[in-house]
């Protein structure tokens, strides 16, 4: 009851500015579910005119994607709980208070699934209704999704909540936090790399099965059957294929009944022992990195300057849950080129021409997002990381551009590295001529640029000083706008791109002699060139302007 009387008082505040941001982050939501529900659509209405398999597949791709989903819910939950069980500000009060224990992990417990799996449940919700729409689910499959649904959410809740209460009994709290992040990244790591190694790819080329039994076989198999995604996907595709089995319904809400019970007996002996631990403090090691190296290679900068990239990367090495995350990313960076090395394009068959100018163009727009989700984890949080020390910044004697300077500087270089391996690697792995190797670097790396900008700008437009931690801030009203623009630009600059560059790639293609850069390429090139240059030169700017007028 607390936290909700918080939210509407909260929303009741500022009303003009939450109005804007509502509206705002409605039309972005109906926009993004419109976009999943376009297509879920396609893709089901062409399973379902499939016969015999079409039914098994569409079950299949729904478990497949609720199983992902139950991944990221129990790491999410693991980290939530950490913080709602024993960081919470609230915890002093409630504890002291004649509260049962109960009710305290019930209200805590919902608290953590709100927090964790609110992300999951809007991804879910324009999945869903493309399913009742394309099967026909009629008016009651709302109420037998959000049945098969909610027990769903509830089990890696649980589950996520014992796991950390065990921990925190074992270590302090707050260094547990910085242990979670390492777990969390090795499990992502695990669960990645065995979805990719699963290869679902392979359901969608049934020629490489000896035969139809065998592939049939594949798609009746349960890919989890001790697992809540595949009892949710068996509730759900039961309803909408008439079929009559009551054993998903029983497992689901079973196995939710009897998790909550066992998470209520391990809250009960463990949690007031682990509260009590985390109280305690942890001792913290600073990695620093080398003074001399990055001194010598800013030998042509100011002091001022020099100290604040060194300041920089003291505060990136020293936090656990900032660099920890540097292996996630390696993984999925060899995911993704593992991916684009499974396509199809070189196997001896003929690919059509436009298929693989398709590819090539979409392959640029995956990776421009990959760097925009990268620069708001990054370096969008820079501003914000300063906290309470920003007054001392601003009220010291030292230029604000030294300090916008090292935070780009810090945050874009490493982006620009992550940008030339993407690209180079994919192209290559995609047998790209030396023409499209050029537009395509040259292109991301522009990008990179404005991308690095737009991110540390909006920081400094929507600063979250208050926040506890760093991987919250991106998930801020300043990240969503953030990454509105960046895809925004992303989408121009490859609308500009696209017809100038295809055009020259088919006349390459069929023409018999060397064909010279036409006017429309050097057009377009320049076209770039100048929106890129406008989105690093312009939110620079504003983001300067913005922190010289804060006030402190």
């Amino acid at each position: 009851m607390p936290k909700w009387r918080s939210a509407l008082t909260r929303a009741n505040q500022d009303r003009t500015d939450s109005k804007v941001r509502m509206l705002l982050l409605a039309v972005v939501g109906l926009f993004f579910w419109i976009t999943v529900f376009g297509i879920a659509f396609r893709v089901l209405r062409y399973l379902r005119s499939v016969d015999e398999i079409g039914n098994l597949m569409a079950g299949k791709v729904l478990d497949v994607i609720l199983l992902a989903f139950l991944s990221i819910l129990l790491l999410s939950n693991i980290i939530t709980a950490l913080s709602t069980f024993f960081l919470a500000k609230d915890l002093d009060l409630l504890i002291a208070s004649p509260v049962s224990g109960v009710r305290l992990y019930l209200s805590k417990l919902a608290e953590t699934i709100v927090h964790s799996s609110w992300m999951v449940a809007l991804l879910s919700l324009p999945i869903f209704t493309a399913y009742g729409i394309v099967y026909q689910g009629g008016f009651l499959f709302p109420f037998v999704a959000l049945a098969a649904f909610i027990p769903y959410l509830i089990v890696p809740a649980v589950v996520g909540t014992a796991f950390t209460l065990v921990l925190v009994n074992i270590f302090p709290a707050r260094r547990t936090r910085e242990l979670l992040s390492l777990i969390a990244t090795g499990a992502v790591v695990i669960v990645v790399v065995s979805l990719r190694f699963m290869r679902p790819e392979q359901l969608a080329q049934p020629e490489g099965f000896k035969n139809l039994v065998d592939y049939l076989a594949v798609l009746r198999t349960p890919t989890s059957p001790l697992l809540p995604s595949e009892w949710t996907t068996a509730m759900v595709m039961n309803w909408l294929l008439h079929v009559a089995d009551p054993m998903p319904i029983l497992k689901l809400w079973g196995s939710a009944a009897v998790a909550v019970t066992i998470g209520g007996l391990i809250h009960h002996k463990l949690y007031f022992p682990g509260f009590s631990k985390a109280q305690e403090g942890a001792e913290r090691k600073v990695l620093r990195p080398l003074r001399g190296p990055v001194s010598r290679l800013l030998r042509s900068q100011s002091p001022s300057k020099r100290e604040f990239v060194l300041k920089d990367l003291r505060l990136f090495f020293r936090d656990n849950t900032q660099w920890s995350q540097l292996i996630l990313l390696a993984v999925l960076l060899m995911v993704y080129l593992f991916n684009i090395k499974s396509l199809p394009l070189h196997s001896g068959e003929r690919v059509p021409f436009r298929l693989v100018t398709v590819i090539s163009f979409l392959n640029l727009g995956l990776a421009g997002f990959v760097l925009a989700a990268v620069a708001a984890r990054f370096i969008f949080p820079g501003i914000s990381l300063e906290g309470r020390q920003m007054w001392l910044l601003r009220s010291s004697p030292l230029d604000p551009r030294s300090m916008l300077w090292s935070k780009y500087l810090v945050g874009t270089v490493p982006l620009l590295v992550l940008a030339l391996i993407i690209t180079v690697f994919t192209n290559w792995l995609l047998h790209a001529s030396a023409f499209m190797m050029t537009v395509a670097v040259g292109t991301i790396l522009l990008y990179t640029l404005a991308a690095g900008a737009l991110a540390l700008s909006f920081g400094a437009l929507y600063p979250q000083f208050g926040s506890e931690n760093a991987a919250q801030i991106p998930t801020s009203f300043g990240g969503l706008v953030y990454m509105m623009s960046s895809l925004c630009l992303l989408a121009v600059i490859i609308g500009i791109e696209a017809i100038p560059v295809t055009s020259y790639l088919r006349d390459q293609r069929y023409a018999q002699q060397p064909v010279g850069i036409t006017p429309q390429l050097v057009l377009s090139g320049l076209a770039v060139i100048a929106v890129c240059a406008a989105a690093t030169i312009v939110p620079l700017r504003v983001g300067l302007r913005r922190i010289e007028m804060m006030e402190w």
